[in-house]
């Protein structure tokens, strides 16, 4: 795993980051789609794997879920499942928030 320093620190994450509200972050040519909730951020692949619509262009649910503004496929954030597994999981990548820095694993 190739941990990416993707903010300084947490402070700035959360000033960058609303609450639920998705961001397309681009880390070594990957699209990512970041999400935080609270003090936790998420990240999964930002291509919808029914149609390929940018993610971050989408919402989250209350069921801590990304829905796709297309068609309305629920990824879960966590997992990179879709709930009703009509398309393939989405890539799901960890994210570690330490003293120096906010990473992410490629």
């Amino acid at each position: 795993m190739n941990w990416v320093k993707i903010f300084n620190n947490s402070h700035e994450a959360f000033d960058v980051m609303g609450e639920r509200e998705p961001r397309l972050l681009m880390v070594r040519e990957k699209r990512i789609c970041l999400v935080r909730q609270g003090n936790e951020l998420m990240a999964v692949s930002n291509s919808c794997t029914h149609n390929g619509e940018s993610l971050s262009k989408g919402k989250v649910n209350f069921a801590n879920e990304i829905v796709c503004p297309w068609h309305g496929y629920q990824f879960n954030l966590q997992t990179g499942r879709e709930y009703q597994q009509r398309s393939a999981d989405l890539e799901t990548f960890p994210i570690k928030i330490e003293a120096d820095g906010v990473y992410i694993a490629l």
